[in-house]
């Protein structure tokens, strides 16, 4: 399994980036036990203290809780916290980049919400 594909992120961000893809695709539930660090570290051929420091953040945000001894565990909240980060942050981030290169290229609102929805059209029917 190859993780690695955002050079500009560090790769603890990535390691935690993908357990939240798992959990919002319903791979790890609720009060489920994730990976841990060695089994991160086996699966993505890195360091096992740079999946750590993965799961650290993710606990630090909430998503996961520590079971001492046993491993990080998702949190009841972990998918809608996950959900308004990213739709707050990683959504708005990529919105504002659209928009300053639509109005680079002066690409008008109505041109501009065309191309959102044939994305989204393309999108639900590949779904």
């Amino acid at each position: 399994m190859h993780l690695l594909s955002d050079t500009t992120k560090p790769i603890y961000v990535q390691i935690a980036e993908w357990i939240e893809t798992e959990i919002l695709n319903g791979n790890f539930q609720t009060n489920n036990k994730v990976y841990s660090q060695y089994k991160l570290a086996e699966i993505f051929t890195i360091n096992p203290a740079t999946a750590a420091k993965g799961l650290t953040l993710l606990s630090d945000e909430g998503i996961l809780y520590s079971k001492r001894g046993l491993g990080k565990f998702v949190t009841p909240e972990a998918r809608q916290l996950i959900l308004d980060k990213r739709k707050n942050h990683t959504l708005k981030g990529l919105l504002d980049d659209v928009a300053l290169e639509a109005a680079r290229l002066k690409v008008d609102e109505e041109e501009l919400q065309k191309m959102l929805r044939d994305s989204l059209e393309k999108i639900e029917g590949e779904a």
